[in-house]
């Protein structure tokens, strides 16, 4: 990915927001006022399922997730717009 990146010069310095999305789920206002403690909310995505890499908004990536020490991290499995990949959010 170095390759590519080096002809964008000095935009590279520029602050991006990187989210990383595990699902989503549509809830009315009332169940949403009613989450608690210990509430439950089921996402529309299996377990073993990528997660989405989104940069402000538009997906770029699908990955998963891993663990080193006390911390977690993503694992990029695919680039979205790579050959056999459609880049379309799902």
């Amino acid at each position: 990915m170095n390759a590519p990146a080096a002809g964008f010069g000095l935009i590279q310095d520029i602050d991006v927001r990187l989210t990383v999305e595990l699902g989503r789920a549509e809830m009315s206002l009332r169940d949403v006022l009613a989450l608690q403690e210990e509430s439950v909310v089921m996402l529309d995505r299996l377990t073993d399922q990528p997660l989405d890499v989104m940069v402000n908004g538009k997906l770029i990536a699908r990955g998963e997730v891993v663990a080193e020490g006390n911390r977690f991290g993503l694992r990029i499995l695919e680039l979205a717009g790579a050959p056999g990949n459609t880049g379309e959010a799902g």
